[in-house]
């Protein structure tokens, strides 16, 4: 099924026509009958923005994730479960899986993800979210709506890395819904840290028990054994990792990481954090030296692939690492609130060429979407930009042939340079929020329940020979719904 869905996808893409960005959208997509209600969080309450206020103390007084990690770990290991971490799934040797990223914001545009996700995931063997399962604070008494209710019908497991908004809460409400795993006992914490911080919030256990219920069905049972693991199969390992709220990984999930990629097979790497993101280079620290790409890039490991969440939108690199090319992929296009990738300037990072590197979406419809939504909210009808005219003055300002033609001849004007620039999509001292400071503070303030909404999944396939990454979109069109576009596909040996 997902060959033919490729080939389809790949001729009604962002990158062959507006139409395929979801610009001509005539009729919302049936996603809005899931949801179950119309009224989300917002970052603007005063009470959401204090429930995440571990974000800042991390930072302010250092972060207690890797030392809370390891209590958990305890916890988990004196249940019994694997010393190794390891989750066997009952794949063969050929079989499929769907990977999401940075998912439950329970909006419209995390309900958009859900129709294409169900076709294309039908014949998978499981699905993995990475980072940020449940926003604004990870608590256990969200995911009812934010995760058992938008997967209901997808057949098979779903396992979990938590992001820094699952932290928030603990890992408590992540570590009771994904390993079963009962409440840690409290420990005091001294000075203004112990005093500020957000304790875990309690679980109602009645509440989580009906939620449950969306997803019972045998065939949808998943234990994992803890915030990071390996999902064995015969000729690959997906090797997810916790970074915490502030993307250090601790001294015990290194050596533990160090162990298990030493196994001959290939891997791939799950993370919370991107290794490369932005034309930028920002590997996770290990506690006692080094980073976690000095793990990826050693040969001996055989890693093939890094995927990280936490930035919402898609982006791939391939670095070539000595005599092979490792995939840097960035996927946190599964729910939240877009990133834009206009910011993102001709890349070199790493030897990469801009050729080479791939986004979605394309920064023309990244820098045309915030143009509309400024122009907007702000009443200042000069900051739009349509489509066609982003595209071209991002490519003038990339140095690159547009991805695809425009609709029609496009004069690039002051008032549009000046617009980019307020947008982020041209130099310029100031500009308006366009990445994670808006979707904290001001994605509120938007219409944001109006396709297109660029979000994505991947749906991996592997064989004994090959892994295939592709990256599918949805815009939240009805007629691209069921069909989504193709966004980009990657082939990499496995032999």
């Amino acid at each position: 099924m997902v060959e033919v869905a490729a080939e389809r996808g790949k001729q009604v893409s962002s990158r062959i026509s507006e139409e395929g960005a979801g610009w001509a959208c005539v009729q919302p997509g049936t996603f809005a009958q899931l949801r179950p209600d119309k009224q989300g969080f917002t970052w603007l309450n005063v009470r959401t923005l204090w429930l995440s206020r571990n974000e800042i103390l991390a930072g302010l007084f250092g972060d207690p994730s890797g030392e809370v990690r390891a209590r958990w770990v305890e916890s988990q290991e004196a249940r019994g479960i694997d010393p190794e971490f390891r989750i066997k799934p009952s794949v063969g040797s050929h079989f499929s899986f769907l990977l999401l990223g940075d998912t439950g914001e329970g909006d419209a545009s995390q309900y958009a993800v859900v129709p294409g996700m169900l076709k294309l995931g039908q014949d998978t063997s499981f699905a993995i979210i990475a980072s940020d399962v449940i926003y604004p604070t990870g608590s256990g008494n969200e995911y009812g709506a934010k995760f058992f209710r938008p997967y209901q019908d997808y057949d098979a497991p779903i396992y979990a890395i938590p992001g820094n908004h699952d932290w928030y809460d603990g890992l408590g409400g992540f570590m009771r819904v994904f390993c079963d795993a009962p409440p840690l006992k409290p420990k005091p914490d001294r000075g203004l840290r112990g005093l500020l911080w957000r304790k875990p919030e309690t679980i109602d256990e009645t509440g989580l028990a009906e939620a449950r219920k969306l997803r019972g069905r045998p065939s949808q049972q998943a234990a994992q054994p803890g915030p990071y693991w390996t999902i064995e199969s015969d000729s690959l390992l997906v090797v997810g990792v916790d970074t915490g709220i502030r993307n250090v990984i601790d001294q015990k999930q290194t050596a533990w990481l160090r162990r298990v990629s030493l196994d001959p097979r290939r891997k791939i790497l799950v993370t919370g954090k991107p290794i490369y993101t932005a034309n930028a280079y920002k590997p996770s620290p290990l506690e006692g030296g080094g980073t976690i790409d000095d793990i990826v890039r050693d040969p001996a490991h055989r890693y093939v692939a890094a995927i990280g969440g936490d930035v919402h939108n898609y982006q791939r690199y391939p670095v070539k690492v000595g005599d092979r090319v490792i995939q840097y992929v960035v996927s946190g296009g599964g729910g939240a609130f877009m990133h834009a990738t206009h910011t993102i300037g001709r890349v070199d990072v790493s030897g990469v060429h801009e050729d080479a590197f791939k986004c979605y979406p394309l920064r023309g419809d990244s820098l045309s979407f915030y143009s509309q939504l400024y122009a907007k909210r702000l009443r200042m009808k000069w900051l739009c930009l349509t489509p066609s005219e982003a595209l071209c003055i991002m490519s003038e300002h990339i140095r690159n042939e547009p991805v695809r033609s425009p609709t029609g001849p496009v004069k690039i004007t002051r008032r549009m340079r000046w617009a980019a620039r307020l947008l982020g999509g041209w130099p310029w001292p100031f500009r308006l929020p366009v990445d994670k400071v808006f979707h904290r503070f001001l994605s509120e303030l938007s219409d944001w329940d109006t396709p297109p909404f660029f979000k994505q999944f991947l749906h991996a396939t592997v064989t004994p020979e090959e892994l295939t990454l592709r990256c599918f979109a949805a815009t939240g069109c009805l007629a691209q719904e069921l069909e989504p576009p193709l966004e980009d596909e990657v082939r990499i040996s496995l032999a």
